[in-house]
């Protein structure tokens, strides 16, 4: 909800749901004809040697390019591959699409549940890393970069989305033996549960974790956000979080987890939250690798020629451009926009309004900062105007008059540094 004096004196604020908001129990979409599972890596030049069109697959197996170390994909179905392509995501992240044909039968590999029998956090880590809420956690076993707190944020990052929180309403059992898992094999020394503070008292003291208070305005639930509140500090040019020894993760992934270790069976199902055309909500339970078609299909959603189709929240969320993107392990939300109800946006110049530096919960000269990023000089806006202290909220774009995409700008200008961090260190 925005509320906003008439007279226009206060900032706009925005605030998440809260945990006492009523919830519908998700809808169970079976499993799809077809999936398509997202290999973490480029597509090797040479035909893979295991991933071949006609190779049988097993829910649960691991699917790896070949048996060098590398990245992997957990199948969400028992099915065969029909096709194996390149896939290009946001930003230059490269994937090795998998599209499965399904049996309407599971049945399960083993391979989950004798890992499990292992104390090596790497082994787990190579099946958890693509469960729902997608943790990171090859981050643990870097001895280069060790990660000593473990940040689990359990609302959810954008607005209209409820996909954590009816987790963290649901599932407590499930994330307290996440924390458990966590807190016995990834050797942290801290791990932190971050909730929204009219909740604090309902788990304050019922974790193996330290529990804190987060406020309900948009955006504290951001992780930059929630990182400077926590450490007072901004991430620096070309930083990650693991470079400063934090892991953040989703509350849905520190459950999925604790299920897996429960249950020695790798969760495949994604909890996602659905938004028509008419802003209505539903809560969808579908299997990792589902085309969205489907899941829009099974809501009773129809798009038209115009229609805008988002994944994630209105404020960060990406639009993409077929129904047959599948849902992956950080898909939180999906978003249908009526075409007569979308604002475009514009090449407009800025008319120096201020509104976005009213908004701003940074602090930030945004209307000076944009001016570089139009013009390509990323580096003159990081050095001179904070371009690095940006939570990525999106307040900016919500609120200009001029309709400029300024999150997106920022985004891509903090990409396209980043990308000349390696070459730099490469030369040196």
């Amino acid at each position: 909800m925005l509320s906003k004096p008439f007279f226009g004196y206060a900032n706009p604020k925005f605030t998440y749901e809260l945990l006492s908001t009523s919830l519908p129990r998700p809808v169970t979409i079976t499993s799809p004809p077809v999936v398509t599972l997202m290999l973490p890596r480029k597509m090797g030049g040479a035909a893979s040697p295991q991933l071949k069109p006609g190779t049988r697959v097993l829910t649960g197996q691991l699917l790896t390019w070949d048996d060098a170390p590398g990245p992997g994909v957990v199948s969400s179905v028992t099915g065969t591959i029909r096709q194996v392509s390149a896939h290009l995501g946001d930003y230059g992240r490269k994937y090795t699409a998998i599209v499965v044909e399904t049996e309407k039968a599971d049945e399960f590999d083993e391979g989950f549940a004798a890992a499990c029998e292992s104390a090596d956090l790497s082994g787990l880590a190579d099946y958890l890393s693509g469960v729902p809420g997608s943790p990171d956690l090859h981050q643990l076993t870097d001895p280069q970069k060790p990660i000593h707190t473990i940040i689990i944020y359990g609302g959810d990052t954008d607005l209209l989305v409820d996909t954590n929180l009816f987790v963290v309403k649901s599932r407590m059992a499930d994330i307290a033996k996440g924390i458990h898992l966590l807190k016995a094999k990834a050797g942290a020394e801290k791990i932190v549960l971050t909730v929204p503070g009219e909740s604090f008292q309902n788990f304050d003291g019922h974790f193996e974790a330290e529990v804190i208070a987060v406020p309900n305005a948009y955006p504290y639930g951001q992780p930059l956000m929630i990182f400077y509140q926590r450490f007072n500090r901004i991430l620096d040019q070309g930083q990650t979080f693991q470079d400063q020894g934090v892991l953040f993760m989703r509350a849905e992934a520190v459950a999925a987890i604790g299920q897996a270790l429960t249950e020695k069976r790798v969760p495949n199902e994604k909890l996602v939250t659905v938004l028509d055309k008419q802003g209505r909500k539903r809560l969808v339970s579908a299997r990792i690798g589902t085309p969205i078609g489907e899941i829009l299909k099974a809501t009773g959603i129809t798009l038209q020629e115009r229609d805008r189709l988002v994944l994630g929240g209105p404020m960060t969320g990406t639009a993409v451009f077929s129904e047959d993107q599948p849902v992956m392990a950080d898909t939180d939300a999906i978003m249908a926009q009526d075409a007569s109800r979308i604002t475009a946006t514009s090449d407009y110049p800025c008319i120096n309004c201020g509104e976005c530096i009213r908004v701003c919960p940074a602090n930030i000269a945004v209307n000076i900062l944009v001016r570089f990023l139009e013009a390509g000089e990323y580096q003159e806006g990081a050095d001179l105007y904070d371009l690095y202290a940006c939570v990525e909220c999106g307040l900016c774009s919500f609120v200009c008059t001029s309709r400029i995409p300024i999150l997106q700008y920022i985004k891509l200008a903090k990409f396209e540094l980043a990308r000349e961090v390696p070459v730099e260190e490469a030369n040196e």
